[in-house]
């Protein structure tokens, strides 16, 4: 009797990847010059620090608006608008107002920075928004500072986003400069409202300076 060994084939089946999580994902890359921002007053430096440091945050789950970018640039005198709310969809510049910095943080130019309570002062580096609410300073949004020793503790010294009276352009006409804060990054009340509708709940901010300090140690322009 004859045996007749029959081949059998195993078809081998490639494991199935699962989708990469938003940690695993690549950075996003964007161009200075696609925004076209030279013409704003805000740098090229300073946009790819803040790209940088989105890109950290978005790495780390920790924005959930990754649409929008908000760049305070407080190296600027108080009389520019320095605030810049950027569509990273559009690559457009959304809003560009002026922006208060901290009392004790200087005058025209702003040049003392600090994380301490009753400082007064405005804290230097990135955060993500948080929630809306109606305060002393009527519609607000709460921030979360991410920097240790510079930021992280700005929500506990109450440093909010919101509207103020003394940072609109009505204001800048009569007094030739805007107000200052007790370390909030104020806004005009005319944008105020329509701002933190686009930017609540989990969207980057990056208040920045060229202080030598800050640029050395923060760990998200390293």
């Amino acid at each position: 009797m004859i045996a007749y060994i029959i081949p059998v084939i195993i078809a081998l089946t490639a494991p199935t990847l699962s989708p990469k999580k938003e940690s695993e994902k690549a950075p996003v890359v964007y161009q200075y010059d696609d925004f076209k921002l030279k013409k704003t007053g805000l740098k090229k430096e300073i946009f790819d620090k803040a790209i940088k440091g989105f890109n950290k945050l978005l790495l780390q789950g920790k924005i959930k608006n990754k649409r929008y970018l908000t760049i305070c640039d407080m190296s600027q005198s108080s009389k520019n608008k320095r605030f810049y709310l950027i569509d990273l969809n559009t690559k457009k510049i959304v809003y560009q107002l002026r922006v208060t910095h901290g009392s004790a943080s200087g005058e025209e130019f702003a040049t003392k920075f600090s994380n301490t309570t009753d400082s007064h002062q405005t804290s230097l580096g990135f955060y993500t928004t948080g929630s809306d609410y109606y305060g002393e300073n009527g519609y607000s949004m709460k921030l979360h500072g991410l920097e240790a020793n510079f930021n992280d503790n700005a929500y506990n010294r109450a440093v909010v986003l919101h509207g103020s009276e003394y940072a609109t352009e009505k204001y800048y006409k009569q007094n030739k400069k805007i107000g200052r804060s007790w370390g909030c990054p104020a806004i005009s009340q005319d944008d105020n409202d329509k701002i933190i509708k686009l930017l609540k709940n989990g969207s980057c901010l990056f208040i920045y300076h060229s202080d030598k300090v800050y640029n050395k140690k923060s760990k998200f322009l390293k």
